[in-house]
C-alpha cells in the first residue's frame, strides 16, 4: 500500500524539470522505482530507497554547511531516511536539515534542486534515492553539531574539502544557481 509520502515523492518527481539531461534520467529511475515498490520510501526496501537532503547555504548564499559523515567518512550535505511521520519530500529534507544542522528556521528554496542515487551500507548493501533540495539558514544561525556528525563546519561554495564527492560540489554549485534566482527563501 502507497503512503501519502509515497504519493508526494511521485508527484514531485513528475513535476519536477531538472537542470539537465543526465539528471531527468535519473528522476525517471527514481519514478519506475517508486512504481515498482510500494515500499520504496522506506529504508527496509533493500534495493533501494528515496532519502531527501539539503544543502544548507548561509544568509548571503556564499557558504554551505557540511557534515562530515561517521560512516562515510567525506563532507555531506544534511539529509537521510524518510519516516513515517514525515508529509512531504520537502518536510523529510528540511527535518533532516534542522535535525543535523541545529538549526531553527531553515527555510526551503523552491525545489528539489537535484537528485542522485549512490550505494549504502544499508542491509549490506542498498541504494539512496537521494532528493535533493536547497535550503537556506536565518542571518543569525547557530549551528550546533549532533550525534549524526563528526563535525559541522561552514565551506565557501567554493572551497569544499576533500574528502568530499562530485556530488555535494554539483549539489552546492546548483544550490547557489537557486539561490541566486530566488533570492529570498520559500516558506514552508
Amino acid at each position: 500500500m502507497t503512503t501519502g509520502l509515497h504519493s508526494d515523492a511521485v508527484r514531485v518527481l513528475s513535476e519536477w524539470r531538472p537542470p539537465e539531461e543526465s539528471q531527468d534520467a535519473l528522476r525517471r529511475e527514481f519514478l519506475a522505482h517508486l512504481a515498482a515498490h510500494d515500499d520504496g520510501m522506506w529504508r527496509e526496501c533493500v534495493p533501494g530507497h528515496l532519502t531527501a537532503s539539503a544543502a544548507v547555504l548561509d544568509s548571503t548564499g556564499e557558504r554551505v554547511l557540511l557534515t562530515l559523515h561517521p560512516k562515510a567518512k567525506l563532507w555531506l550535505q544534511l539529509g537521510g531516511h524518510c519516516e513515517h511521520g514525515d508529509t512531504s519530500l520537502a518536510a523529510a529534507a528540511l527535518r533532516e536539515a534542522s535535525e543535523e544542522s541545529g538549526i531553527e528556521g531553515l527555510r526551503l528554496l523552491p525545489g528539489p534542486v537535484r537528485v542522485d542515487r549512490h550505494r549504502v551500507w544499508c542491509h549490506g548493501g542498498s541504494y539512496h534515492l537521494d532528493v535533493q533540495y536547497a535550503a537556506v539558514a536565518p542571518a543569525d544561525a547557530q549551528e550546533k553539531i549532533s550525534d549524526e556528525s563528526d563535525d559541522l563546519r561552514w565551506f565557501g561554495l567554493d572551497a569544499i574539502p576533500d574528502p568530499a564527492d562530485d556530488a555535494v560540489r554539483r549539489l552546492a554549485a546548483t544550490s547557489r544557481q537557486v539561490f541566486a534566482r530566488h533570492g529570498r527563501p520559500a516558506v514552508t
